[in-house]
């Protein structure tokens, strides 16, 4: 017991002697002062962590001080705070990458281009987020076009490997952005998508996609609009069959491309299916559609068909001054009838084509954003 009494005091004479140490603060004297400075001076660039603590106790101490060491000190230190919570920021949305936490790699992203605004490695990582998780697909898109704009200019493309597979995953997150709310509007970067060497020009899935997006936006447009113009054959109607079947014609050759390329049998039959039935009410019968699966990877992505349009009708000449007309008997009247149907009419647009097991998202390495 008296032992435990003992240790006790001792205790508190220790605390006694504590207690006014920790009490104790600076004064902001100038000793203080240009004790503080010297300390942070001597180390701002060879040793800024120590030169950071320096200027945070110059501030606790001195917070009002205005006078000429205090500028420099605190824009030291707003300056060494700020890149240090930016660096933070950038070690969690590395995280965010590998992890595969697809909204924390939106967020943090957002944190970052607010402070550097030219920061490709940042955008191309949202900008193809979507292409993995299809919540963020409308927002993702969004950095996506900037991603496009940034490397065009000449700005780096990691974490990918090569700029045109950069831009192909991203062209492509852009279209299938599009994909149900403006599907010709997606179709110009689908194209381009399949025309840069990468990967994504042996995915099913995108021409699948390619050819969902004529079905669904000019070639469902361009048909209703034939139903609604057009009852009797004309000049007006067999040119707007043709400009149909020139749509048609590029959805046959997408959905041709995803069968020859897709390996799922499930996915390849149902291709097939579709390519099949759309070929023959283009073509009337099958004749041919062996030799396109055959040579169709062989040849370029057709571009959008250019619209065509009716022969402009040649000038009456005018007769020269002076000169007298020729006569002309008018001849006789015929009986009209009603003209004919046109005997060719648009296939009707298939419907969005069975997506094959969707290509594999791109997995860029940690980055340092």
């Amino acid at each position: 017991m008296k032992r435990t009494i003992n240790l006790l005091a001792l205790a508190a004479t220790f605390a006694l002697f504590a207690a006014p140490a920790l009490a104790q603060t600076p004064a902001c004297d100038d000793a203080f002062k240009t004790a503080t400075y010297k300390k942070w001076y001597d180390n701002r660039k060879d040793h800024q962590d120590i030169a950071f603590q320096a200027a945070e106790e110059y501030i606790k101490v001195c917070p009002d001080d205005a006078g000429p060491y205090a500028g420099a000190i605190k824009k030291f230190y707003d300056a060494y705070k700020a890149a240090n919570n930016a660096n933070e920021t950038k070690k969690q949305f590395d995280d965010a990458v590998v992890k595969k936490n697809y909204p924390e790699q939106m967020r943090l992203g957002k944190l970052i281009i607010a402070a550097e605004p030219d920061n490709s490695a940042a955008y191309i990582i949202m900008g193809v987020a979507g292409l993995s998780d299809p919540n963020l697909l409308n927002d993702s898109s969004q950095y996506a076009k900037k991603a496009i704009e940034l490397i065009e200019g000449g700005k780096p493309f990691a974490p990918f490997t090569t700029k045109d597979q950069a831009l192909a995953y991203l062209n492509n997150e852009v279209a299938k952005s599009m994909l149900k709310s403006a599907p010709a509007d997606a179709i110009p970067y689908f194209l381009k998508a399949a025309r840069y060497e990468s990967d994504l020009k042996k995915s099913p899935q995108l021409y699948a996609d390619l050819a969902g997006a004529y079905g669904e936006g000019p070639i469902a447009k361009q048909s209703e609009e034939y139903k609604q113009k057009y009852t009797t054959e004309s000049p007006e109607s067999k040119l707007a069959v043709d400009n149909l079947n020139q749509l048609i014609d590029r959805q046959i050759d997408a959905l041709a491309r995803a069968a020859a390329l897709s390996t799922n049998p499930a996915n390849k039959k149902a291709l097939m299916d579709l390519l099949t039935g759309l070929y023959t009410d283009r073509n009337k019968n099958t004749t041919g559609l062996d030799a396109l699966l055959a040579g169709v990877l062989a040849k370029p992505v057709p571009d959008y068909p250019t619209p065509l349009t009716l022969p402009t009708p040649a000038a009456t000449p005018e007769a020269a001054p002076g000169a007298t007309p020729a006569t002309t008997t008018p001849a006789a009247t015929p009986t009209t009838t009603p003209a004919a149907k046109p005997t060719t009419t648009p296939a009707k647009p298939p419907a969005t084509p069975a997506k094959p097991s969707p290509s594999p998202s791109p997995t860029p390495p940690t980055h340092k954003a």
